[in-house]
């Protein structure tokens, strides 16, 4: 980390404060009002959560600014996981006795529909002096300030990465009460890295640093846990650009008899019926289990369309199998799964935009 660049920015930060004391109280209130709100819910109360409690809970954070319909995501998150099932991981990830590593890998790999974003925010209003917010903005800034090998893509945020970059931004911290700030933790580290390092926020600038790089490997080498890691991640993102889209989206969804598929974009079209598209994330895996999936999906008439998402290299072979079999060669469309991590950082940027405007409030 560049400590001097850092410094140069603590400065400026302090000037700001002196020049705006009331926004700086704000922050203040609102920081301690965020940790208040989450440290109240211990273990025994996140066991006992109600339906409406569990939104309460989520639809507080940051990271759900992206969504305008947050009934819609939290009802998707039991949904798929599971009421009680999603209550006890939360309740282990937040409180549990094993170390911040596992319980993170842990949460990672059990519940679906809740990204890294959402899990570091929870973590950091309730323990603020061991635990970072990562997402989109951090990432920018510790970029900024020469930190290397940061994450890219979710499935590179293991625990024992979150873990290190918690330790990185507690060099900010440090930095902070060195320069005579008080009252310093990493949320709010959060605060300053927003208001002082937001130097590169543009889409256009950060993939021009990134998009030829290696840190996205080709399935057919990664690991078998990286491998599952990235075939979550793109079966997630796949169902959010489906509801930015205005689909109705889901996940690990049975279409037809003896095909359950990654994900589904639904749409009903007046009284006439629906139209699904489905789509098969392959990352490893027979490919000839990929093509009979996608060919018993086409035996639902509703089924419009079967997307294949790999690398590459993996979707040419796709490809030469599909070529092979007549009902399924005309209507297979094919989807890079990096691009398909393009799209989605693309919509989630506009979406959080356009809701920040609150041109239509929540209902109840």
């Amino acid at each position: 980390m560049n400590i001097e660049l850092l410094n140069k920015h603590i400065e400026s930060y302090k000037k700001n404060l002196k020049k705006d004391p009331e926004k700086h109280i704000n922050d203040l209130n609102e920081r301690k009002e965020r940790i208040d709100f989450y440290q109240s819910w211990t273990n025994e109360k996140i066991l006992s959560m109600t339906e409406d409690d569990l939104y309460n809970y989520i639809s507080k954070l940051w990271a759900m600014l992206i969504w305008g319909n947050k009934n819609y995501v939290v009802n998707k998150m039991i949904q798929d996981n599971g009421f009680s099932e999603l209550k006890n991981e939360l309740a282990e990830l937040v409180w549990g006795q094993k170390p911040l590593i596992k319980r993170w890998d842990n949460f990672r790999k059990k519940i679906k529909g809740i990204g890294p974003a959402m899990i570091s925010e929870i973590l950091c209003h309730v323990h603020p002096n061991d635990c970072m917010v990562w997402n989109r903005r951090a990432y920018v800034a510790l970029n900024y300030l020469g930190v290397k090998d940061l994450p890219r893509y979710n499935y590179q945020l293991t625990g024992k990465k979150y873990k290190e970059l918690s330790e990185q931004t507690q060099k900010i911290v440090e930095a902070m009460r060195e320069a005579g700030i008080a009252d310093v933790n990493l949320l709010f580290a959060d605060y300053f890295m927003w208001d002082e390092l937001q130097v590169e926020d543009n889409l256009a600038q950060i993939y021009a640093k990134t998009k030829n790089t290696k840190e996205m490997p080709m399935v057919e080498i990664a690991s078998d846990e990286t491998s599952d890691f990235i075939h979550d991640e793109i079966r997630d993102k796949l169902s959010d650009i489906g509801t930015w889209l205005g689909f109705t989206s889901s996940i690990e969804k049975k279409v037809a008899d003896g095909s359950k598929v990654d994900t589904v974009w639904e749409s009903t079209v007046g009284n006439m019926g629906k139209i699904i598209y489905v789509f098969e994330v392959q990352t490893k895996g027979s490919i000839d289990s990929l093509i009979v999936n996608l060919l018993k999906a086409l035996n639902n008439p509703a089924v419009q369309g079967v997307v294949a998402v790999s690398d590459s290299s993996q979707l040419e072979k796709i490809k030469k199998h599909a070529q092979q079999v007549p009902n399924l060669n005309t209507r297979i469309k094919y989807w890079d799964y990096k691009k398909v991590l393009e799209v989605h950082e693309a919509l989630e940027m506009v979406n959080e935009s356009i809701n920040s405007l609150d041109l239509v409030p929540q209902g109840f």
